[in-house]
């Protein structure tokens, strides 16, 4: 597990910034396969997703293993992540992007939410989706689904590294979702990110200004020309960006 705990201060900038920016500045850094493939919003929601990756890994159902009688078991996997995730920190699901059966429905993910949760994001399907999409938290999934998990799933590991939508997942890594999808920020690299997409939606800004205002974006948009930086130097002052 990553020793690395998400500051409030990185959080705050995190919950300012998309996950296109997120995208590029880790393009930058050599690391292209960050977003979580195949991943949208259960329902779209006013802020951004931003908290440390607390993961639950399923693997095939066999039959012999996954009777319905399983949730007795106090210890089952499912039960046990939902009610450990720490406060702050993103449940992320890997299910083998098979949508085929839910991963969660609306009462572990209202449970989530109740414990202080900063989201939800599986690979699979949800059940009840309306009603998740209805709560406070943001929730991210493939599709909505009826069955049961164990149809298919089977919950076999917690906090261990996984794959979610191909991207690797690691306990701890930065989870940041918003409209767009789910990026997966490695945790050595949250502070930087934050600070450079910070930077970044500040330039962007700007430059979404000029375009409005009829400028060409050749030298503007990627800043390469001394006069445009020189503008936005000037626009910085002026609007204390």
């Amino acid at each position: 597990m990553s020793e690395y705990i998400l500051s409030e201060e990185t959080r705050d900038k995190l919950r300012k910034v998309s996950t296109a920016s997120v995208a590029t500045a880790l393009y930058k850094r050599g690391l292209r396969n960050q977003f979580v493939q195949g991943v949208v919003p259960v329902e779209r929601k006013a802020v951004t997703m931003v908290g440390q990756a607390f993961t639950l890994r399923y693997i095939p159902a066999r039959e012999d293993r996954n009777p319905i009688a399983v949730f007795r078991d106090r210890d089952h996997k499912q039960r046990v992540a939902v009610e450990t995730c720490p406060e702050g920190h993103v449940l992320v699901m890997d299910a083998r992007k098979d949508s085929r059966a839910a991963t969660a429905g609306s009462i572990l993910v209202s449970r989530l939410q109740k414990r202080g949760a900063a989201g939800i994001v599986s690979d699979g399907g949800v059940r009840d989706a309306a009603g998740i999409g209805a709560l406070d938290m943001p929730a991210y999934f493939a599709r909505p689904s009826a069955p049961t998990n164990l149809t298919l799933h089977e919950a076999i590991d917690i906090n261990v590294p996984i794959a979610c939508g191909d991207a690797a997942v690691f306990p701890g890594d930065v989870m940041l979702g918003d409209g767009d999808g789910v990026m997966v920020i490695p945790a050595h690299l949250a502070d930087e990110i934050a600070a450079e997409c910070t930077e970044m939606e500040s330039y962007e800004d700007f430059v979404l200004e000029q375009v409005n205002g009829g400028a060409g974006i050749i030298g503007l948009y990627p800043g390469t020309e001394e006069k445009h930086l020189a503008d936005y130097k000037v626009w910085r002052e002026k609007t204390g960006r």
